[in-house]
């Protein structure tokens, strides 16, 4: 499991490219999505059946979150450093794979220049790693 180092994230936009460079595998995406809408279907379940639905709503969803990440992306869940703005990433990248524009996310996350917020083997505070001069041809 790759380890991380603490970010300097104080906004969504800086978490953002972080965790969509986390979540670079599709089979990561597709488990995410399968988890984020069984957590719907577990809430709609909970005001048309039974209340303890609600408790199921979350472990649905980290189990299949977690399972990608410690599995197949062999990293660590955002979530433990920054649960809320993971929560509204989860469902931001839900849209945009319905949207069939979640790909394109991962291309220019994998593209943007490294900080010390979206690359996390960068240390806060100190300088991200300069990327290599692009070609011209691109």
């Amino acid at each position: 499991m790759r380890l991380t180092v603490p970010m300097a994230i104080r906004t969504f936009a800086d978490f953002w490219p972080y965790y969509v460079r986390a979540h670079s595998q599709p089979r990561t995406r597709l488990l995410h999505a399968i988890g984020s809408v069984l957590a719907i279907v577990s809430v709609g379940l909970a005001f048309a059946v039974s209340l303890w639905f609600l408790l199921a709503a979350p472990i649905i969803g980290y189990a299949f979150a977690w399972y990608a990440h410690f599995f197949v992306e062999h990293n660590k869940p955002a979530t433990f450093g920054h649960p809320f703005y993971s929560l509204f990433a989860d469902y931001r990248m839900l849209f945009l794979m319905m949207a069939g524009r979640m790909d394109d996310e991962v291309e220019r996350a994998g593209d943007a220049p490294p900080t010390a917020a979206s690359h996390p083997a960068s240390p806060a505070g100190s300088p991200a790693p300069s990327s290599p001069p692009r070609s011209a041809s691109r």
